[in-house]
């Protein structure tokens, strides 16, 4: 049974929580393998929707078990809040996973990503402020907190005053703010312990335990590939790797157990965030996306800034993540338009550029070469396969799929768990 990788081939928000949901009745673990609650998910059931920020889409589904890998950083008052808020809801979560080894955000992970944001005024780079940053530069500075450090009152107080002894000389002699007493943190942190042991597990010995019984996993990245530290738009990106080898680090589980790679792309772009973006509108046409397809950040609340669809992106991921297949996601917003322009190159200095350029000064002075496709003005929503749709939009989804260098094999034509047309499955 295939083990699947499930991304953002964006800068993310492209719908990996629909995605994810439709696999998961028929997956047996979805994996979130890193990110914090800095990556939101919306996900529609019947009349019900669902916002997810820290824990796996597959949480949503009976008979899957959710899994937060060890590359996630968690923040234990959110975890429990979502949880709590499920549970309300009627939505099972006694089947959870929480890695031992993931990395707790700290309050003073919190006050510092605020503080530093804010110092940076002009140069800031949209960081949500929820601590992700500074959790994963504790984590690389061998100075941070982990979930199986919350069950040693003595490590746990160690680790706090060592991380502190240098955050607050930070805080108060550059930042001007008051010092973190260490007992203070220790306190609260040791008062989620008992909370989520029942949670905790050695996540990477279940999953490959999991995979050698032939069970189906899916591994669920946040953000998108654009975001990713290492292959995205630095230094306006996350702190982890939301592209496929993520999945293999944040969860334990060796790249030869990988069957499929999936990308989540949206028919037109979106970003949440500073940074370049080339195809990004400011006209009537980007309102009209953004109102539409409704682009307000699920964790953030911020408007996205909407622009038409990038092939040089799609094809950029194809090739850092080894994409095997595409999932479009929202058709749908793009009905009504009689021409939509498709971003195929880039001019630069001049020149006409077809793949991402490596260097952060040409992307910042890309310009979009556009070819423009027909449109169509019926409704797609209640399409179930590709034949039922317009000539014009498939005649769009095939543009896309030759553009950007891997077969589309689903299809998303409307917000619902079900308004979704599969080509081909994911799953054979």
């Amino acid at each position: 049974m295939p083990a699947l990788v499930l991304l953002g081939a964006q800068w993310g928000d492209e719908g990996k929580g629909k995605a994810t949901d439709l696999l998961g009745g028929s997956v047996d673990y979805v994996v979130r393998y890193q990110g914090g609650n800095n990556a939101g998910h919306t996900v529609v059931v019947g009349d019900q929707k669902y916002a997810l920020h820290l824990l796996p889409s597959g949480i949503l589904s009976p008979g899957c078990t959710p899994v937060i890998g060890n590359g996630v950083v968690v923040d234990p008052a959110v975890l429990l809040s979502e949880l709590s808020g499920l549970n309300e809801r009627g939505v099972d979560t006694s089947k959870l996973l929480l890695s031992g080894n993931a990395h707790l955000i700290t309050p003073y992970n919190i006050t510092v990503d605020k503080v530093t944001e804010r110092f940076l005024g002009k140069r800031k780079i949209g960081t949500t402020g929820r601590g992700i940053g500074p959790t994963y530069a504790d984590k690389i500075n061998r100075v941070g907190i982990r979930v199986q450090d919350l069950y040693d009152e003595s490590i746990l107080t160690q680790k706090v005053e060592a991380a502190l002894d240098v955050k607050n000389q930070l805080l108060t002699k550059l930042y001007n703010r008051r010092a973190i007493e260490a007992g203070q943190v220790v306190e609260e942190l040791l008062g989620y312990a008992e909370q989520i042991k029942g949670y905790v597990a050695d996540t990477t010995l279940v999953l490959n335990k999991a995979l050698d019984d032939d069970k189906v996993v899916l591994f669920e990245g946040g953000q998108g590939t654009l975001l990713d530290i290492d292959h995205g738009t630095y230094p306006f990106v996350t702190s982890s790797n939301p592209t496929a080898g993520g999945a293999c680090t944040g969860a334990g589980v060796g790249p030869t157990k990988i069957n499929r790679v999936i990308g989540i792309l949206k028919a037109y772009t979106t970003r949440v965030g500073a940074g370049p973006f080339p195809t990004e509108l400011f006209d009537e046409d980007g309102e009209a996306l953004r109102r539409i397809g409704g682009e307000r950040g699920v964790t953030t609340g911020r408007d996205r800034r909407c622009g038409w669809f990038d092939a040089v992106i799609a094809r950029y991921a194809t090739r850092v993540n080894g994409l095997t297949d595409f999932f479009l996601t929202k058709l749908d917003v793009l009905t009504g338009w009689e021409q939509i322009p498709v971003c195929v190159a880039y001019e630069i200095d001049g020149k006409r550029v077809e793949e991402l350029p490596y260097s952060q000064t040409d992307f910042h002075h890309a310009k979009p070469v556009y070819e423009t496709l027909p449109g169509w003005s019926e409704d797609i929503t209640q399409a179930k396969s590709f034949s039922d749709l317009p000539k014009n939009a498939q005649a769009y989804v095939k543009a896309l799929e030759e553009m950007s260098g891997a077969p589309i094999s689903a299809i998303g034509v409307g917000p619902g768990r079900d308004e979704t047309i599969e080509i081909n499955s994911f799953l054979s």
